[in-house]
């Protein structure tokens, strides 16, 4: 049976950042991710995730400037030592909440780069990465993100562009994040790939399509896809990445048969 993560960056919007802990536990998950928690003390999140016996599942290693439209800077050569002295900050964060995955953001890619010089840059620093976070227990993901509607430019983008660069960095503390909603977008094929390289995938992340808001509203047969999920063998979290059509809790109907 799946185990469901609220993303507290989109869920629980209605209630401040650190209420939505407590809602979360209400609601009856088990396991909490966002964005990125950089903008708080690691001592007042562990708190929350200790009052409420809640997993940190995930967070993101940070991404520059995201006020400004960063999406990541990892592809970008001329901010490798910007990526690379960011490490050290994701460790210290992912330690103090017992994060055991963080996931990479690639970045859009810069006008004027050739597409050659993004992937080496991306790959160096996941190679530098990678097993910096290893010694500390932490695995690394990464995960393509849909260039349609959410994130033009993207770097990273398809699944097996992600592939590639697991098989090039050639480490075994690398894996991919892989979001339904973004691959529904861009490549389809949804049981088919997951059940292919389901022994690279280290998280999932489910919205539904068009919308991104929760399962059942769009698309996307989520009924059948979680229960693909369990049949495949897959015994990460899922993450629930998506925008509320109303309140959150009014929205959660979809997933009560697998409390």
């Amino acid at each position: 049976m799946p185990r469901f993560a609220a993303n507290l960056t989109l869920l629980f919007n209605e209630l401040d950042f650190m209420d939505r802990f407590a809602a979360a536990a209400k609601a009856g998950f088990k396991g909490v991710e966002y964005l990125f928690p950089y903008a708080w003390p690691k001592d007042r999140l562990a708190e929350q995730l200790e009052r409420y016996r809640l997993t940190q599942v995930l967070h993101n290693l940070p991404a520059g400037d995201w006020a400004k439209g960063d999406r990541g800077i990892a592809c970008d050569p001329n901010r490798v030592g910007e990526f690379r002295d960011s490490i050290g900050l994701a460790i210290e964060y992912a330690t103090a909440l017992g994060c055991r995955q963080v996931n990479c953001l690639a970045g859009i890619a810069p006008a004027g780069v050739p597409d050659d010089a993004l992937r080496h840059t991306f790959v160096a620093n996941l190679g530098y990465a990678a097993p910096h976070l290893k010694a500390a227990g932490i695995r690394l993901l990464i995960e393509p993100i849909n260039t349609r509607r959410d994130m033009p430019g993207f770097y990273l983008c398809r699944t097996s562009q992600a592939l590639s660069i697991l098989e090039a960095v050639d480490s075994d503390n690398l894996a991919l994040q892989y979001d339904v909603y973004h691959m529904q977008i861009m490549e389809g094929d949804l049981a088919a790939t997951l059940e292919q390289h389901v022994g690279r995938i280290g998280h999932v992340q489910i919205a539904d399509n068009p919308g991104r808001h929760e399962p059942g509203t769009g698309e996307i047969n989520y009924r059948f896809l979680l229960c693909h999920l369990d049949r495949i063998g897959y015994a990460g979290w899922v993450g629930c990445e998506y925008r509320p059509l109303g309140s959150t809790a009014a929205g959660l109907g979809w997933m009560k048969p697998y409390l």
